[in-house]
């Protein structure tokens, strides 16, 4: 299977599984909606049965108060009552179902209710009403005053009545907290399904994570070492993959690039090996025949020396020039040639003693000064790239200074990672137009015939530096002399 297969696949399962979790969560969540809006509900139902029972206890007071005194004042609270009870009893049958025992419970409340009301409160308002300011009436009135509640049958209507709303309130007590417990199960329940269910998302999205990252990473991992390796320099490095997807096509990739690496190194060492074979024929055959002229121009001088002339003489020095000018080309090119081939070991150098040694090694004007800083690092390096270097660099600040007195200093500044070494001048100086030609190989800037000049020294010594990632630079205007800079590792 392709691993966008497999990313797809897991991205699908995850998102299966969330979906899951969400759909889960909605259904507990309206479940807690439910049983709080129950809740709510109920707690309406008893505030409002609550009312009720509280107005026909004052419809109650209201026509004992009025039966006793007559005043228009308590019948009026009992009509208040009796007229807020029909709004109340609207308002509970349509909170409570038609089909529950509560239901049945409230209208049987509202039938002892009813049934004291036509049985009692309206005879006796109206007879009392009619006994008003008439003798007869009166009598009728305290007839059925004593009738209706001598007997006893009103006060237990009364009686009856609370009861009914009694275990109309316990019953709905009861079922709230049912419900209450039932909510509270519910939002638990609501609480470790979600975390549940999350804690198997992530989980499975881990595995899942997990499973393809080292499918993945395992083989990335030995493309990485196949990459590594080859980096080193062993290009005969092969990676097995068992895998039939996009990253095997890439495993037969890099096996393709290291076997053709491999086969083009050898070709290239092969051509190498060829190139430094023939630099060196090509040397030994050049100067065989330039020492054959040195030889011959020196038996001429020495036969007849006293036959010359002065002009002659100035012929036989411009071929000696021209003989050592050959032979230093000669070399300079195989010293460019071998730059970065030869096997150089490391070991301690000190830069102040190695300068020391170079500044010996030529032929200077004792008008010029070179000054040497004393306290140049000691560096763990190769001696002889550093060497040609610096010998380059100070031989061309010697040679090529145009002042009667002059000055060359080198010194150094440490940085974080590395040194960076300065080979200043106070000679003629280089138009910005050269900085960059004078590092090509051949280039000079002075006439061949005035300066035995190569054109190779300034060359080898960038090649030099470019095979060990360092850099080089120049700063110089004419007229005001030369700063050579390069870099080296601390290493």
């Amino acid at each position: 299977m392709k691993i966008s297969h497999y990313i797809l696949l897991s991205f699908f399962i995850i998102l299966l599984l969330f979906s899951f979790t969400t759909y889960i969560n909605s259904k507990q969540a309206e479940a807690v909606q439910d049983n709080t809006e129950f809740v709510a509900k109920s707690g309406q139902i008893l505030r409002t049965t609550n009312r009720f029972q509280r107005n026909i206890l004052n419809m109650v007071s209201g026509l004992r108060g009025y039966l006793l005194t007559g005043e228009r004042y308590f019948i009026d609270a009992y009509d208040t009552a009796a007229q807020e009870n029909g709004i109340i009893l609207e308002e509970l049958s349509r909170l409570i179902p038609d089909s529950s025992a509560q239901k049945k419970r409230l209208v049987e409340i509202q039938t002892l209710n009813n049934k004291w009301v036509e049985d009692y409160a309206e005879p006796l308002r109206q007879a009392k009403m009619l006994a008003i300011g008439n003798d007869s009436n009166l009598q009728k009135f305290t007839k059925i005053y004593r009738e209706k509640l001598s007997s006893g049958d009103e006060k237990f209507i009364q009686q009856l009545l609370q009861d009914r709303f009694r275990v109309f309130s316990n019953k709905e007590y009861e079922f709230r907290e049912q419900r209450r417990e039932e909510l509270n199960k519910t939002v638990n329940k609501t609480r470790r399904l979600s975390i549940l269910l999350t804690a198997s998302s992530v989980a499975i999205s881990i595995i899942i994570v997990l499973f393809l990252a080292y499918r993945i990473s395992a083989r990335i991992t030995m493309m990485v070492k196949l990459a590594n390796e080859i980096s080193t320099g062993n290009y005969l490095v092969q990676i097995r993959d068992e895998g039939k997807d996009e990253l095997r096509k890439l495993s037969d990739s890099l096996n393709h690039m290291a076997k053709t690496l491999s086969e083009n190194i050898s070709l290239l060492k092969r051509k190498n090996e060829e190139l430094d074979q023939f630099a060196h024929i090509v040397s030994h055959d050049l100067k065989g025949p330039l020492r054959g002229i040195d030889n011959v121009v020196t038996w001429i001088e020495e036969d007849h020396l006293e036959e010359m002339t002065p002009k002659v003489r100035d012929y036989f020095d411009l071929i000696r020039g021209r003989i050592v000018r050959a032979e230093n080309l000669i070399e300079g090119i195989l010293s460019y040639a071998r730059v970065g081939k030869e096997t150089i070991t490391e070991e301690t150098v000190a830069v102040t003693p190695l300068v020391e040694e170079i500044v010996d090694t030529l032929s200077v004007n004792p008008a010029i000064r070179i000054l040497i800083e004393p306290n140049m690092p000691v560096l763990h390096t190769e001696r002889l790239p550093l060497l040609q270097i610096f010998s380059n660099l100070v031989s061309n600040a010697v040679k090529y200074h145009d002042k009667e007195h002059g000055l060359v200093r080198v010194y150094h500044k440490a940085n974080p990672d590395k040194y960076e070494f300065y080979v200043e001048d106070d000679g003629p100086g280089i138009a910005k137009t050269y900085h960059d030609k004078i590092f090509v190989i051949f280039q000079t800037l002075k006439d061949r015939d005035s300066f035995e000049s190569t054109g190779v020294g300034l060359a080898i010594v960038k090649k030099i530096l470019d095979e060990r990632k360092e850099r080089i630079s120049i700063k110089s205007e004419p007229g005001k002399g030369s700063v050579f800079s390069f870099t080296w590792s601390k290493k």
